[in-house]
Parts: structure tokens; C-alpha cells; sequence
């Protein structure tokens, strides 16, 4: 563990500990895209499986406060009502998952997977006794509620983007929290949302850490920038910079000087 990962650790606790260890610039890999895909490709599967084989896999939501309906804590996100169901959670949930894997990639699989289980939790909780919730649309909200409040609780401007960027393509969720359409889980939409919230205020801290530029470090000298070498005093471009191992060397100026020879001493001894 680095040296600053230790200093850290005796300051503060192990969860922050782990978001330092996990502060990372965004990248684009090849799980940004295949993991949100193989979600979407999955529901569809188990979706062409009731319609082709005829089967019903209701039972396997969340049916709170029945015993038998905690399975769909682990299930229910996986099945839907009928297409129009399974349309409407299919691109908001590729969209934010990609959204969560690209800027929270350290995170991504601890705030899906522990908000995946906690919102079916809270849906068994505070369900109505006797009715069955399922599909996908919790997930929608805890994707859509976290990417939000961490956004606009983060001094990272891409990160408040992203969050006024929900805002405007999912704003209107926010009639869904309320129980105002029969056969709506506005039960699971809330348990999503309160996730969510949850998992950003736990990642309060997870900043992604600000890139500085060569010219804003301390040590920036002006005249050693190669492209600043372009410019003259007057702020005029140059095109190109003569090299110091090309410049004119000076010329060299070889003097000759003559000097008589001395008679005497080369007579040699007399005899």
C-alpha cells in the first residue's frame, strides 16, 4: 500500500480509505459498453423466453412481506409486464448504466450491485402486502437518482453536467415516485431513488481528480515550452524554430604570426 494510502488510513475510516484508492480518471473501455449491454440483451432473453415457451415468471418478483417474495430481490428486475414495459426501462437503463461505468467505473460494480439488492429490499419493505413488482425500473431510478445527487453534490464540473444532463432527458421520473397510476410500482421507483441518494451521500468524497495542464504546474518555465518557442516578443507566430545544433556556428579566425630566425644560435658551437 502506498505510503499516502497509509498516512490516510490513520485519519480517517476504511471506507474512505477505499474511495481514495478508487479516485481514477473516466475512461472508455470495453466494459463501459458490454456490461449495460449484456443487461439489456439479458431481460430481452428471459422476455422472448415467457413469450416463446409460454411461461409466466410474475411469481419471481417481489411480493412484500411474503417469505417466498424475497427471491425477487435478486429477480424481479429481470422480468417485465409486456413491450411497452420492457421499451420504456430498456434505454434509460442502457444509457445510465453506461453513464455509471464510464465516470464511476471504480465504484460502478459496488453502487450497482449493493443498490440492486438494497432497492429490492426497501420494495419488500414498503410494498403493499399482496401485490408483485416487477421489472427493471428500480435500477432506473437508483442509476438516475445517484448519477444526480453526486453530480450536483461534486465540485467536478463534467460530474454537475452529467447530473443537469439526467435532469433533461429523465426529470419527468419524478411522477413515478408518486401513486398516482394503478399498476405503477411507485413503491420500487422510491426505493431506487432512496438508494441512490444513499450511494452518493457513501461516495460523497469520490471526487475525480481535476487534470492540470503543463503550464499551470509551479515548476512551467515559458521559454523551455516547445510551443511557446513559436511566438516572438511581439506575439507573432513562427512557423518554424531554428534548432540550437543547426544554428550558424561562429567562424573561426586563424592568425598567423612570423618570427625571424635568430642568427646566432643557429651558428653553433665554434671550434
Amino acid at each position: 500500500m502506498p505510503k499516502n494510502t497509509q498516512a490516510y488510513s490513520t485519519k480517517a475510516g476504511i471506507l474512505d480509505v477505499y474511495i481514495l484508492k478508487n479516485i481514477h480518471q473516466p475512461e472508455f473501455t470495453t466494459g463501459t459498453i458490454a456490461y449495460p449491454l449484456l443487461f439489456v440483451l439479458t431481460i430481452w432473453i428471459i422476455f422472448w423466453i415467457e413469450i416463446r415457451l409460454d411461461f409466466n415468471f410474475n411469481d419471481f418478483g417481489v411480493r412484500p412481506w411474503s417469505w417466498e417474495g424475497l427471491r425477487g430481490i435478486l429477480f424481479s428486475p429481470f422480468i417485465h409486464g409486456d413491450i411497452g414495459h420492457l421499451a420504456s426501462n430498456s434505454v434509460p437503463l442502457l444509457v445510465l448504466s453506461m453513464s455509471l461505468f464510464y465516470f464511476y467505473r471504480k465504484i460502478s460494480w459496488t453502487v450497482l450491485g449493493f443498490g440492486f439488492l438494497l432497492t429490492g429490499v426497501l420494495t419488500w419493505f414498503i410494498g403493499d402486502p399482496g401485490s408483485t413488482h416487477i421489472g427493471a425500473s428500480g435500477v432506473v431510478y437508483l442509476l438516475a437518482s445517484f448519477l444526480f445527487f453526486k453530480g450536483i453534490w461534486s465540485k467536478n464540473y463534467r460530474l454537475t453536467a452529467l447530473a443537469l444532463i439526467v435532469v433533461f432527458l429523465y426529470g419527468s421520473f419524478v411522477w413515478g415516485l408518486l401513486p398516482i397510476e394503478n399498476g405503477i410500482s411507485w413503491e420500487g421507483h422510491l426505493s431506487g431513488m432512496i438508494s441512490g441518494i444513499l450511494f452518493a451521500l457513501i461516495f460523497r468524497k469520490y471526487e475525480i481528480p481535476i487534470r492540470k495542464y503543463e503550464w499551470e504546474n509551479e515548476e512551467y518555465q515559458e521559454e523551455e515550452d516547445e510551443f511557446m518557442k513559436h511566438f516572438d516578443e511581439d506575439g507573432n507566430f513562427i512557423e518554424s524554430v531554428p534548432d540550437e545544433e543547426t544554428k550558424p556556428k561562429e567562424e573561426i579566425k586563424i592568425i598567423y604570426r612570423y618570427k625571424e630566425k635568430d642568427s646566432k644560435k643557429d651558428a653553433g658551437p665554434r671550434r
